[in-house]
């Protein structure tokens, strides 16, 4: 790992001044990710600001009836809060299946979001990646390569990197909001439907925030009702990526919602799958990965994503 200096943030509008202002800084939270990518040299930030004192830690109402969950706190009371687990059941669920108790206790809800690929080739500096370094080429696109986790849809010819996220699944079958912050102060909301960017050409740019911007809360809609489900399909039950997930929220007359983790490089949804809900699987599946470009090794994972959509279905 490099050298690198550190401080400790007092509030987010001064964290993301501080940035801005400092050359080669990147923001740290739990440092579940980060500290990982650094140790491999694949980040290497001359400057590390804590936000940890940043007081964005707290779970509020919001007039709308909705919750506003604060960018520093951790997947763990955020799974275990009461209003969360009552009204929000997908996304506790989701939160649960992430990683191991001990990573839940230090990731913060901003970094889950911003957490980057688990794709092989993007830890390995020995092989290329657009990701890693833009223009080098994607190994995982090479003859004889290791794709069984990568992407079947949304991908490009220079990336099939999934985002690795459960977290993100759940708030996106919740239809959650990102608040942040720039360096002059001024904050915006982006739909999680928008934070992350697909690849195309430029797979080194994976979300909509600019240099310095902070995530300072995502704000959850007014409970929707209906039964909640996530489910999670990895090759070993514990501490493992999904190969497909689904998040699964349905109403008493069979309408709902439907997203998909493991399939593409962002939580993956559409209006038109939701409508095709009542109608089963098949249907839901046929519009949300209609156009799938998978390679031989995870073509299995459009079969799969059907069958355990199918699954949750017949337990209700």
């Amino acid at each position: 790992m490099k050298a690198f200096s550190y401080e400790r943030a007092s509030d987010a509008a001064g964290a993301a001044a501080q940035l801005a202002g400092t050359e080669g800084a990147k923001f740290i939270a739990g440092g579940t990710n980060l500290l990982d990518l650094m140790k491999l040299g694949i980040e290497t930030p001359a400057h590390l600001i804590d936000l940890r004192g940043a007081g964005l830690d707290e779970i509020t109402e919001t007039e709308e009836g909705g919750l506003r969950i604060g960018a520093l706190v951790s997947n763990t009371d955020l799974a275990a809060d009461e209003r969360v687990r009552r009204d929000y059941g997908v996304l506790t669920r989701a939160l649960v299946a992430g990683a191991s108790g001990q990573l839940r206790n230090k990731a913060s809800t901003g970094g889950n979001l911003l957490q980057r690929t688990r794709c092989p080739y993007f830890y390995d500096t020995a092989m290329p990646c657009n990701k890693r370094a833009p223009g080098a080429g994607c190994a995982a696109l090479s003859e004889g390569a290791f794709s069984r986790q990568l992407g079947v849809i949304g991908t490009s010819d220079a990336c099939i990197a999934t985002h690795p996220s459960d977290m993100a699944v759940g708030m996106r079958v919740l239809d959650a909001v990102v608040e942040t912050v720039n360096a002059a102060g001024e904050s915006r909301e982006i739909p999680l439907e928008d934070l992350h960017q697909l690849p195309g050409d430029t797979p080194e740019i994976e979300t909509a925030l600019q240099q310095g911007e902070l995530i300072t809360a995502v704000r959850l809609p007014p409970p929707v009702g209906g039964r909640h489900g996530y489910h999670k399909v990895r090759d070993r039950a514990s501490y493992a990526f999904a190969l497909v997930s689904v998040a699964l929220i349905r109403q008493p007359d069979g309408s709902g919602r439907v997203a998909l983790g493991g399939v593409a490089p962002k939580p993956w949804r559409s209006a038109e799958a939701d409508a095709e809900l009542p109608n089963g699987a098949t249907a839901v599946m046929a519009k949300l990965l209609g156009g799938a470009r998978p390679t031989e090794e995870n073509a299995f994972k459009i079969t799969l994503a059907e069958r355990t959509l199918a699954a949750m279905l017949a337990e209700e």
